[in-house]
């Protein structure tokens, strides 16, 4: 959408029948669902995106602010995450009385880190030298070097319930609160102070809309067109060939597929260097997760949007699917119920649900189709003694599931790790692979393999940072992001 809008020739080759990758649509007969992401943060960027296209978001999506955002279940009671901070703090009171104080300090002390760390997510790291950015040297004190995201948030709670409420967004990376970076405090920081979204159709609409102002302003977007190499020559890309046997030469190849598995099939295994399958394998990478889609024939308009529901022992659950790498006995889930807000995604009087387990990722060696059928029933019987689906199975009119193995084999998405790889210190800003990649010339990436990372708002950021280079490369003048000040964000 951006190079389009920059006057560049651009050719979108797809492999699947629909556009958006992990955020495109799943359709099950009259029901429809978001593959995978299905929280808007952080709208804003998205905005500006559009803005920078010439667009007006609203134009071609239609948003819904949630409130409440989401339910939290643990064992024993239940919290409402509102999106204004005096809702917020007098829920708190409520379920942990006298913890609201904390929740003003986490306002207060987390502004601070957001506004120093975020403008460091929206440039390229291709050299050392960056570390020396002003903007990275003015964050440093602020990064929580050496505490984990648990750590941090446990300064404004005491209750362990309440900590989880505001560390399990490191799910959104596929990792453990325990050994996430406490930098991302970043994440719960904006979804308290800028609220979550729903995008009505689903999230797949931003990847739809995407493709339609590119194709307004020329782009060619040819889906079930699937990529089988990239052309080299002398360490430079030349274009690519697809699997039909077309050959479709170009300036600059930008490369949006998973990067473990175009690191597996997109280009000699003798140019990868550090990237080759055997020695990315020895990298750390997120979790996987076991999907369900439901299609049923009634409602829960009690049910929330989403709802988040806490294994008995959290940090137990976490440890066996990131590091001892087995199928849990203690299960969390989380569920969106889209029906009630938004009347696309299945017929009158139906559900369209989708149902998230986090599950080691391949590295498990778990055999999926032998263990896959019990899971859904243990994941269907958490559902229905923890939540408002106490009816689930007998309403079930059509089904799809994911497992770590489909995300692999189907989806093409390297050892089933649904999230890309980790987001240790050791891979993040120029320990990650580079937008501007540093194995081949006119070749660059985007999505959450680069930098900066997982989560729709940086995979967004990855697109405009690789745009920009490539612009700067011809010399084709380009907008910068825009400072809080001139966004009106706190």
């Amino acid at each position: 959408m951006l190079l389009a809008k920059r006057g560049f020739k651009v050719q979108v080759f797809e492999k699947g029948p629909r556009i958006g990758g992990r955020s495109a649509e799943v359709v099950l007969g009259p029901y429809r669902f978001d593959l995978g992401p299905t929280f808007l943060m952080m709208k804003y960027l998205l905005d500006e995106l559009f803005e920078d296209a010439g667009r007006n978001s609203s134009d071609y999506m239609e948003f819904l602010p949630l409130d409440p955002m989401y339910r939290l279940n643990f064992s024993g009671k239940t919290m409402l995450a509102r999106s204004r901070p005096d809702d917020m703090r007098s829920e708190i009171d409520r379920v942990f009385p006298g913890e609201g104080e904390g929740y003003d300090r986490f306002l207060s002390v987390e502004s601070v880190r957001f506004r120093k760390l975020y403008p460091c997510l929206q440039k390229g790291y291709a050299s050392p030298v960056h570390f020396l950015d002003r903007s990275l040297l003015s964050a440093l004190p602020h990064t929580a070097i050496g505490r984990s995201l648990y750590d941090v948030l446990s300064n404004y709670f005491r209750s362990e319930e309440l900590r989880l409420a505001f560390t399990f967004q490191s799910k959104y990376l596929g990792m453990s609160p325990w050994d996430c970076p406490g930098l991302f405090a970043m994440i719960p920081y904006t979804e308290h102070a800028h609220g979550v979204y729903h995008v009505m159709g689903g999230l797949c609409r931003i990847a739809q809309s995407f493709a339609q102002v590119a194709r307004e302003d020329g782009a060619e977007i040819h889906t079930s067109c699937a990529v089988k190499r990239v052309l080299l020559e002398n360490g430079k890309a030349r274009g690519v060939e697809l699997e039909n046997g077309e050959t479709v030469f170009s300036d600059d190849v930008v490369i949006n597929a998973d990067f473990g598995h175009a690191m597996s099939t997109l280009f000699p295994e003798s140019d990868l260097a550090k990237y080759k399958p055997a020695a990315l394998k020895k990298r750390k990478f997120s979790c996987s997760t076991f999907m369900l889609y439901l299609g049923l024939d009634r409602t829960y308009p009690e049910a929330e949007h989403h709802t988040i529901v806490f294994a008995e022992d959290y940090k137990k659950c976490l440890d066996e699917i990131t590091k001892t790498k087995v199928v849990s006995s203690d299960l969390s889930v989380y569920v969106r119920n889209a029906a009630p807000l938004d009347p696309s995604c299945a017929p009158a009087g139906h559900s369209a649900l989708y149902i998230l387990a986090p599950v080691p990722n391949n590295l498990s060696g778990i055999d999926w189709q032998e263990h896959k059928a019990a899971y859904r029933e243990r994941v269907l019987d958490l559902l229905e003694e923890r939540t408002p689906y106490k009816d689930l199975r007998s309403h079930i009119q059509a089904e799809r599931m994911v497992t770590p193995a489909d995300w692999e084999t189907q989806m093409s998405v390297f050892l089933g790790a649904t999230f890309n790889m980790g987001h240790s210190w050791d891979q993040m800003l120029y320990f990650r692979p580079h937008n501007q990649f540093e194995l081949f010339d006119n070749t660059y990436l985007v999505g959450g393999g680069t930098h900066p990372g997982s989560g729709l708002p940086t995979i967004f950021e990855s697109a405009r940072i690789s745009s920009n280079l490539i612009c700067r490369k011809y010399g084709i003048p380009y907008p910068k992001p825009k400072t809080f000040e001139e966004l009106g964000i706190q």
